[in-house]
């Protein structure tokens, strides 16, 4: 993988951190969220991002063989099953806030618009 997709990866799960820690700490003492809730979806979000990020740069190296292809493709498929199981345990098993969950789950998103935004900035100067 190249040094540049691991540093932006890398890049895009410290800004989700750092916006959980943030949500976590204007909107937990407030009470309108669940801390557990929110981290949870944020955690979910975040190690489905990394498998995610790293299985499609291994998949897509300029010297992948066809067999490496196929195994890492269905790799990236087994773990969309895993986690989709993992997902639906969680919510028929536990008790989690979907309200809460779904704004742990929905910083990544943020964290990749705020990654894409600094790098174009950095390319305009």
């Amino acid at each position: 993988m190249e040094a540049a997709s691991k540093k932006t990866i890398l890049r895009i799960e410290l800004w989700h951190g750092l916006m959980l820690l943030a949500l976590l700490a204007t909107l937990g003492p407030a009470k309108l969220i669940e801390p557990v809730g929110l981290l949870i979806g944020g955690l979910f979000m975040g190690v489905n991002f990394l498998l995610l990020g790293y299985g499609v740069a291994w998949v897509l190296t300029p010297l992948a063989s066809r067999g490496r292809v196929k195994a890492g493709i269905g790799l990236l498929i087994l773990k969309i099953a895993i986690f989709l199981a993992l997902l639906t345990m969680l919510f028929f098993r536990f008790p989690v806030d979907a309200i809460s969950f779904a704004l742990g789950f929905s910083t990544l998103l943020l964290a990749i618009l705020v990654e894409a935004l600094r790098t174009r900035i950095k390319l305009e100067i």
